[in-house]
């Protein structure tokens, strides 16, 4: 991960290893391998349970920009809970006023569900929305039941690009 650069000193000898470290290890750490975390999935009144299910999340942060992708995968023991569903990210956000829109796709079965995934200011958590029903263009918070109900071997990926904190 990118940290804040050095603060020089008139008349310092450069010698390789500050080289190395404010120039290729910095560089390095941009083009780094995306770091693993488990997002926390919960819901806002009773939270679901990933069963044998799988959950894992990755994210890539420089400086103060991170990528992160969540992936769910429902099994058979998955249960779904009950309320809007959010998913933790990997740092929280920037409290800049700003709203962050990312991807968010369902696949149930033959069906693509498009949805937007949805970061508020200063958030540790965001929430994916999708087409109410399979007849309108309003959006709604993902749940159990929205936009379709869910069931094993139903997968949802979210992608999205924020600022964050700190």
């Amino acid at each position: 991960m990118t940290f804040a650069p050095r603060t020089w000193v008139v008349g310092e000898t450069v010698t390789a290893a500050i080289m190395n470290q404010e120039i290729r290890d910095q560089f390095s750490s941009m083009f780094a391998a995306w770091t693993t975390y488990t997002p926390t999935w919960t819901a806002a009144n009773t939270n679901p349970s990933l069963g044998n299910g799988t959950l894992i999340g990755r994210y890539l942060k420089v400086g103060l920009t991170c990528t992160a992708h969540i992936n769910l995968t429902m099994g058979s023991s998955t249960t779904y809970g009950s309320g809007n569903y959010s998913w933790a990210l990997p740092f929280p956000s920037a409290n800049t006023g700003c709203t962050y829109i990312g991807h968010a796709h369902l696949l149930s079965g033959s069906t693509r569900w498009m949805g937007q995934f949805v970061i508020s200011p200063a958030s540790t958590t965001a929430s994916p929305f999708f087409p109410a029903n399979a007849t309108t263009t309003t959006a709604a918070f993902m749940q159990a039941t929205v936009p379709t109900v869910l069931a094993a071997t139903h997968q949802l990926r979210i992608t999205v690009t924020y600022e964050t904190a700190s």
